[in-house]
């Protein structure tokens, strides 16, 4: 039987998840539908949650046994280097696709704002949800 989900991305004992977090990672992205958009990296904050099962946990306290924030920021990084695109939904789906690849990530919730855009907002964006 699988245990429930939990909406809320934190830790909790009973469901036996762990809550793995990455708080306002800024970067410069060619992100956006314009033409300056496409050509003109611009600030973005991302934002991201992991329900992860905690399993074992830290075996013999190596980092191979958990779900690292590290590899996870890599994991923006890398999809950012891909080059532009078009839709903040896309880059949101892309990065919890590539959380979800580890099958110890449950749930994904991921946030990416662009707070350049309006200068009467602090920011603009999308915040997805994907879970196995």
């Amino acid at each position: 039987m699988k245990k429930p989900i939990i909406s809320h991305h934190v830790a909790n004992a009973s469901a036996g998840l762990r809550h793995v977090f990455v708080r306002d990672l800024e970067m410069k992205a060619l992100i956006g539908i314009h033409d300056h958009e496409k050509h003109q990296p611009q600030r973005i904050i991302v934002n991201i949650d992991l329900s992860v099962e905690e399993g074992a946990g830290p075996l013999d306290d190596d980092i191979s046994h958990v779900v690292s924030y590290e590899v996870v920021v890599r994991k923006v990084e890398a999809i950012i280097a891909e080059g532009h695109i078009n839709l903040v939904e896309t880059l949101c789906a892309k990065i919890a696709a590539a959380c979800l690849r580890d099958k110890r990530v449950r749930a994904a919730r991921v946030r990416v704002e662009k707070p350049d855009i309006f200068a009467n907002a602090r920011s603009v964006g999308v915040e997805i949800e994907r879970q196995r």
